[in-house]
């Protein structure tokens, strides 16, 4: 009896092994889901990651950058109680996807989507730095094969970011050269390879403006390749126009503009201006506050001229929203320019990165002694690029307003006599050399510039310098909150699934607490 159990054990153990066995051979199989492709053109990933990155107009980064504010806690506030964030890691995981299926169709290891891959890259960890400090960089992308990754030093990602920069730079060099571009699905260029090294360059531009802070670390060197960039424009060719911009185009069906016809009986009545926004362009004289915004009627009523810079007032951020509300009715503030922005379907495009900015940060570094030239040649293109891009060129230029109580469609024209010698030669506007004064006309324009574009780079350029003032104390940015917050909580998952590498990062960086008034090393 117990040979006949201890065969049987045995015999039952050798199928199980075999099924074991089996099943371990076949599960890659098993787990397989027919109705899912495993391939795809690296030309879709592509486009899906280009549409990942774009930010849009009108929106909450747009009031936090203090742009407009909602007036009606029904549609918006301007609270700055943002906790965690999201990150960028399963986008990320498309950019190694568009990278491998390159390669799986033929690519050589240089080609179009692997140099625009380290693009992508840079971008993204970039981003993802400025919201929350140290994140996963070294060991993050592993899959299974490694689902707690260390943090690595937000200085460290900041270095791997501007290498990967510079080596996209040099493969899209020698893929122009060689006229090899398979590129396909870009939603920006039309797949061409010279205007992304011009956004490659100009992008690094911005990330070494944005570590100003760290402009005498000797690993960085800062000035030095900000130097070299501008020495060298063979080597690496920067925007020069508004038609280099990457910018977003708007279309009537699938992606219309944020505001349109459709919502201007919702909101238009809720959404009006700011101080950080109206206040310099009132004190400038600038003719683009024209384009942004409708007088306030209290002023007009007043008998001031709707082309009167004094006819415009904007709300502070910080201000209660009941306040706010009834001071939009008794006509106190300005409204947003409704013909301009609910006007059409497909509106302005909405720039990511673009030739304006460039020439502010260009002067900016200038300013800043990183290298040698003109400042204020800079300065000034800047301001014509930007007034430009809203339609203010030299001559003549019509101004639509909307009436008080009119609709889409109904609107006085007021023609704008416009000379750009006569508005340099204020002494507001003049650039008054590479000093204190002369970085905060730079700073203000490029802020003036930003106006519902580039995302959140108005509030990271604020948050560095500054430059210029945002409201912040009172009800409407948050109860008891008397500065604005420097950074975003990590998110939710991270504690739970990678807790020691998580809890590491923080005491290193923060003493222990993730907190969003904590100063991250790039701010230090």
């Amino acid at each position: 009896m117990t040979r006949y159990i201890t065969k049987t054990f045995f015999c039952l153990l050798a199928i199980s092994l075999a099924f074991v066995t089996t099943s371990c051979d076949d599960f890659e199989e098993l787990e397989k889901n027919p109705n899912r492709p495993t391939t795809v053109p690296a030309s879709l990933v592509f486009n899906g990651i280009l549409n990942d990155m774009s930010e849009g107009a009108w929106n909450s980064t747009q009031q936090y950058n203090q742009f407009w504010a909602s007036n009606y806690n029904y549609y918006s506030n301007q609270e700055y109680t943002w906790t965690t964030t999201d990150l960028n890691y399963f986008t990320l995981k498309n950019v190694a996807k568009m990278e491998e299926e390159a390669i799986r169709n033929g690519a050589e290891a240089v080609n179009p989507y692997a140099a625009m891959g380290k693009f992508f890259r840079a971008v993204f960890f970039v981003n993802m730095t400025q919201r929350v400090g140290d994140i996963p960089l070294t060991d993050a992308l592993k899959g299974i094969d490694n689902v707690s990754p260390k943090y690595d030093t937000q200085k460290a990602v900041y270095l791997q970011a501007l290498q990967w920069l510079d080596e996209a730079n040099t493969e899209l060099t020698a893929l122009i050269a060689a006229g090899s571009n398979t590129l396909s699905g870009d939603i920006y260029f039309n797949n061409d390879l010279r205007q992304w090294q011009k956004v490659v360059n100009t992008y690094k531009m911005r990330v070494l403006i944005s570590l100003s802070k760290k402009e005498n670390d000797p690993e960085l060197n800062i000035k030095q390749q900000f130097a070299a960039i501008l020495a060298d424009p063979a080597k690496y060719p920067l925007m020069n126009t508004l038609t280099d911009n990457m910018q977003y185009v708007y279309n009537t069906s699938v992606n219309k503009y944020p505001l349109n016809p459709d919502e201007f009986g919702k909101t238009a009545l809720r959404n009006n201006m700011t101080a950080a926004i109206i206040t310099p362009l009132r004190e400038l004289k600038d003719p683009r506050l024209f384009v942004f915004a409708e007088p306030a009627p209290a002023k007009v009523a007043g008998g001031l001229s709707p082309l009167d810079h004094q006819a415009y007032q904007g709300a502070p951020s910080d201000e209660g929203l009941d306040d706010m509300s009834t001071k939009v009715q008794n006509g106190q503030y300005s409204l947003i320019n409704r013909y301009r922005y609910y006007g059409s379907y497909t509106g302005e495009p909405t720039i990511q990165i673009g030739y304006p900015e460039l020439c502010f940060n260009i002067a900016e570094g200038l300013n800043r002694g990183w290298a040698p030239g003109s400042a204020e040649e800079y300065y000034t293109k800047g301001i014509q690029a930007s007034q430009s891009f809203y339609g203010i060129k030299e001559g003549d230029n019509s101004v639509f307003l909307l009436k008080k109580d009119g609709k889409i469609g109904e609107y006085d024209t007021y023609a704008l006599p416009f000379n750009f010698a006569d508005y340099y030669a204020q002494p507001k506007v003049k650039y008054a050399g590479n000093n204190a004064q002369g970085l905060e006309q730079v700073l203000t324009q490029k802020y003036i510039a930003f106006f519902q574009n580039s995302g959140w780079e108005a509030f990271y350029n604020h948050r560095r310098t500054g430059t210029p003032k945002f409201d912040v104390g009172g009800p409407g940015t948050g109860g008891g909150r008397t500065t604005l917050p420097l950074r975003w909580q990590y998110p939710d998952n991270e504690r739970s699934t990678n807790a020691a590498n998580y809890t590491e990062a923080i005491k290193r960086q923060f003493n222990g607490k993730d907190d969003v008034d904590a100063v991250m090393w790039l701010l230090q």
